[in-house]
């Protein structure tokens, strides 16, 4: 066996992961821009990675570019937060109580597969174009991801769990604090993390039409004036944010759900 084929079949180190994790996007760009220098690609639709970084640059040094990020977040963690607490609440509910479940299962099934972005006319009627009806639409599509994973995870706790728990007493606060919400937690950060991504990509397009700032209202003006290295650079920065938000959640899992992490090593 040769040293190439020993190397790819021995499982990567965490130094290999994280210089894959840097070098990847990095030999993208690269080949990006080395295909629109030798015309590959037409640089008019696809302008070199390079052009796009300076017009990052003169956004934040000559507009108001940092005004449209920070309004695009505000409203991602905020219509997250509106979305994420209600969803886990009902989750948890229809997971343990049968009554719940019945009222409420029908009504989840019937709205879950509108799209989300689909109810925004709706939300113009009733909140017109501002600030409630960008977070509302965040807000509906973090409710039913946190909530299926939710009650995904209370369903997956083992019925052996609450049998003991009856038979030595333990009271319903105790059997929540010590059983539900440790089993569960996995499946409620998953609900967020996707939450969170879904959350981002409907508030870029609700920005589109529903709000005067931020990356997705931005975007939509540089399609109208054809100014395509800023949509690419809006678009690039959305993604930084995406990063930014998988990160700091991973971590916040890590940092709450330490058992998970020690199951894994």
């Amino acid at each position: 066996m040769s040293n190439g084929e020993r190397f790819l079949d021995r499982e990567p180190s965490r130094r290999d992961e994280r210089w894959l994790f840097i070098a990847s996007p990095i030999i993208v760009l690269l080949l990006w821009e080395a295909a629109v220098a030798t015309h590959l690609i037409d640089g008019r639709f696809f302008p070199p990675p390079h052009k796009i970084f300076a017009k990052i640059w003169e956004l934040a040094v000559h507009e108001d570019l940092h005004e449209d990020v920070l309004a695009s977040m505000r409203r991602i963690v905020v219509g997250t937060a509106m979305g994420f607490f209600p969803g886990v609440l009902l989750g948890i509910g229809m997971g343990l109580s049968r009554w719940t479940r019945a009222f409420f299962a029908p009504l989840v099934a019937l709205s879950y597969p509108i799209p989300k972005i689909a109810i925004l006319p709706l939300l113009l009627i009733i909140f017109g174009i501002g600030e409630m009806t960008n977070l509302m639409v965040v807000a509906i599509g973090v409710f039913f991801l946190s909530l299926i994973n939710t009650f995904d995870g209370v369903r997956r706790i083992p019925k052996q769990y609450f049998e003991v728990a009856r038979v030595y007493g333990v009271s319903k606060r105790d059997v929540f604090f010590r059983i539900v919400l440790p089993a569960t937690a996995p499946s409620i950060f998953t609900g967020l993390k996707l939450g969170a991504g879904y959350g981002l990509i409907l508030i870029v397009a609700a920005e589109m039409i529903a709000a005067r700032h931020g990356l997705g209202h931005r975007i939509w003006n540089s399609w109208e004036t054809y100014i395509i290295t800023e949509l690419y650079a809006c678009l690039f920065l959305i993604s930084l944010i995406g990063i930014a938000l998988a990160f700091l959640l991973e971590k916040l899992e890590t940092r709450i759900i330490h058992w998970k992490q020690k199951d894994a090593d």
